[in-house]
């Protein structure tokens, strides 16, 4: 069964305050953990070794295991031990992230932002953690840079002239389309 996993406050440490120094290859991955992708869903994100990558940030407490989806999709608390395989000479390898077999999730598509809705805490945060997943999900990797910017921001003013980044970025590696439905959902 997938799992997913969500940043631990040493975590989220690490990405507002680079506290932990982590290499650039594990804080992208950090990055990409948001507590709605499943491990199946992150390894196609992670570029090598992504079970490996996984495994450093969970025994370095850098992430936590939140749920497993369930056929009906429900999340399921789990624990966060994970299973060792006995591996040749003696060792122990790491035992695989999940299923091979991706999982759906449910994703809440939000709406438009009116040029005069200003948005404040709770429906704020949601904003931003959907633009940023909209933007990462959509690039990859490479959105890592403006993705901590966008985290930084505190408000609509702070995050909007970052969204128009995002968007060009987003125009010039993957097309007007794309770009559009971008900014249809976080610019108009």
């Amino acid at each position: 069964m997938p799992t997913t996993y969500r940043k631990t406050a040493k975590g989220q440490a690490e990405i507002e305050t680079r506290q932990y120094r982590l290499n650039p290859r594990l804080r992208t991955a950090l990055i990409l953990v948001d507590g709605h992708r499943s491990d199946t869903d992150l390894r196609r994100m992670i570029f090598g070794e992504a079970d490996e990558t996984l495994r450093t940030l969970l025994d370095e407490g850098f992430i936590e295991p939140i749920a497993d989806r369930r056929s009906s999709g429900a999340p399921t608390t789990v624990s966060p031990a994970i299973n060792s395989a006995p591996a040749p000479f003696g060792g122990t390898a790491p035992a695989p992230f999940g299923s091979s077999t991706p999982a759906p999730f449910a994703s809440s598509t939000p709406q438009p932002l009116a040029e005069t809705q200003v948005l404040t805490g709770k429906a704020f945060e949601q904003f931003r953690r959907d633009a940023i997943r909209s933007f990462t999900d959509t690039v990859g990797p490479m959105a890592e840079a403006l993705a901590i910017k966008m985290e930084k921001a505190r408000s609509h003013d702070d995050l909007r002239p970052l969204l128009g980044l995002a968007m060009n970025i987003i125009l010039n590696t993957r097309g007007a389309k794309v770009a559009g439905d971008f900014s249809a959902r976080f610019l108009q």
